[in-house]
C-alpha cells in the first residue's frame, strides 16, 4: 500500500493566501546582493541575473561533461538504469527547486549550487575519493574532499568568477552529515571563504562543521541526501546487491524512492515555510537517519563491495598517483599528465594569478586524477601499466543469464 503524505490543509490554505496577497516569505538570497571576486566582471543584467550567470558558467565549465561517466555508487556495471553522477546532480537540483519554489527561495542560486556541487568528485565515487585522499595526505599532510575540490575546479583551476553564495553552498553541501535543522551561517567576504577552504585541507574534521551561508545552500545540502537515499536503494536492487523490500523505512518516511522523496519534501515544507531555517520533524529526521544507516550497512559498507573496490580501484589510484607524480617531477612532457591534463587546463582559460605549472606537484596530480571519468581512469591505467595483473570485474548486460 502506498504511503504518500500531503501538506496540511492549514498550510495549503496559508500558501494560497500568501500567493494571492503577495505576502510570500522573503528569506531567499537576493541576486543583486551577490559578491564576486572581480566585481567589475559579470555585472547583473535585467535579463541575466547573478545566479543565472553562475548556472551558465557551471554548465559550460570544461569538467561538467565528465559527470556523465562518473560513478554515483556502483562501479563496474554496464547498466543504463543505474544512476551516474550526472543524473544525481540533476535530481538534487529538481528536488531542491521544487521545495524552494514553495518557500519562495532563489531558484537560480539553488540550481547553481546543485549542478556544481559534485564537479570535483573523483571517479569511482566515495571509494575513489577515499583512496585519493589517503595518497595525498601521505605525501603532503593535506586532505582531499570532493566538495572542497569542486570549489577548486570552479574557482581555482578555472577562474569562473562565481558568486560567493554559490561557492559557499558548494563547499558546505556535504550530504554525508544529516541535520535536524539547518540554520544559515552568514558569510560576508572571500577572505573569510578562503580561510574556510584552507581549513578543510588541513583538518578533516572541519568538513563536518562548516555550514551554508544561505537558505538555498541549506536546502541543497539536505536535498543531496534526499536525492540519493532511496535512489541508491533502488539502484542496489537493480544491481542485485540487495533484495527488494517494501518494509524498509516505511513506518517513517516511506518504503520506495518516490515515497521517500515526496514525504521528506512535504515534511520540510510543512516545517520550514515562513521560517529562516530548513527543518523536518523528529520522526522524519529519525527515518532519514535510519534509512541512511541501513544503506551504509547493506550497500556502501557491504563486505563484497568494499573488497572489490579495495582490490581494484585502490591499487589503480595508488599506482597512477606514483607514476604521474614521477613523470611530473621529471618533466616528462610526453606523459598523459602533460598532454591530457596540463595542456587541457591551459587551453581552457586557466586564469589564476599563479601559472598552473607553479602549482605544488601533488596538487596537480590530484587535479588530474579527480578530473577523470571511470573509463578514462581504467584506460590510462592499462596504457601506463599494460603488464599489470589488476583486473576490472565489469558486469555486462547479460552477466546474470545462465
Amino acid at each position: 500500500m502506498s504511503n504518500y503524505e500531503q501538506l496540511s490543509r492549514e498550510l495549503t490554505e496559508r500558501i494560497a493566501e500568501d500567493k494571492a496577497h503577495g505576502t510570500l516569505p522573503q528569506f531567499g538570497a537576493r541576486s543583486a546582493d551577490a559578491i564576486r571576486r572581480d566585481a567589475d566582471l559579470d555585472r547583473e543584467a535585467v535579463w541575466r541575473t547573478a545566479y543565472v550567470r553562475d548556472v551558465d558558467k557551471i554548465l559550460h565549465s570544461p569538467f561538467y561533461n565528465r559527470y556523465t561517466d562518473k560513478t554515483q555508487v556502483f562501479s563496474f556495471y554496464k547498466n543504463d538504469d543505474i544512476s551516474r553522477r550526472a543524473l544525481h546532480v540533476q535530481l538534487v537540483s529538481r528536488i531542491a527547486r521544487s521545495i524552494g519554489k514553495v518557500l519562495n527561495l532563489n531558484l537560480d542560486l539553488i540550481e547553481a549550487i546543485a549542478l556544481g556541487h559534485d564537479i570535483g568528485h573523483t571517479p569511482f565515487g566515495h571509494a575513489g575519493e577515499r583512496y585519493l585522499s589517503e595518497m595525498y595526505h601521505a605525501e603532503t599532510g593535506r586532505f582531499f574532499n570532493h566538495n572542497v575540490h569542486s570549489v577548486r575546479v570552479l574557482d581555482g583551476m578555472f577562474r569562473h568568477n562565481l558568486t560567493l553564495d554559490t561557492l559557499n553552498g558548494i563547499i558546505t553541501h556535504n550530504g554525508e552529515f544529516e541535520m535536524h535543522e539547518y540554520f544559515p551561517s552568514p558569510m560576508h567576504s572571500f577572505e573569510e571563504f578562503d580561510r574556510m577552504v584552507e581549513s578543510c585541507y588541513v583538518d578533516q574534521a572541519n568538513i563536518i562543521s562548516i555550514i551554508p551561508s544561505t537558505l538555498e545552500g541549506c536546502l541543497v545540502r539536505v536535498c543531496d541526501i534526499i536525492a540519493y537515499l532511496g535512489r541508491d536503494r533502488q539502484d542496489a536492487e537493480r544491481a542485485q546487491i540487495v533484495e527488494k523490500s517494501e518494509d524498509v523505512g516505511r513506518a517513517s518516511i516511506g518504503g520506495s524512492n518516490p515515497e521517500i522523496i515526496n514525504n521528506l519534501m512535504v515534511n520540510i515544507i510543512e516545517h520550514s515555510y515562513g521560517k529562516p531555517y530548513i527543518m523536518m520533524d523528529e520522526a522524519h529526521f529519525m527515518g532519514l537517519s535510519q534509512t541512511k544507516r541501513e544503506n551504509y550497512k547493506m550497500i556502501y559498507h557491504a563486505p563484497e563491495i568494499c573488497m572489490e573496490l579495495d582490490g581494484t580501484v585502490k591499487p589503480v589510484i595508488q599506482k597512477l598517483y606514483d607514476r604521474l607524480l614521477t613523470d611530473l617531477k621529471a618533466g616528462n612532457t610526453s606523459s598523459p599528465i602533460f598532454r591530457h591534463h596540463i595542456d587541457f587546463i591551459k587551453e581552457n582559460h586557466y586564469a589564476s594569478p599563479i601559472p598552473y605549472m607553479e602549482t605544488e606537484k601533488n596538487q596537480i596530480v590530484v587535479d588530474y586524477l579527480a578530473s577523470m571519468t571511470d573509463d578514462y581512469c581504467i584506460d590510462l591505467f592499462q596504457f601506463l601499466f599494460p603488464s599489470s595483473n589488476v583486473t576490472f570485474p565489469y558486469k555486462g548486460y547479460f552477466y546474470d543469464y545462465e
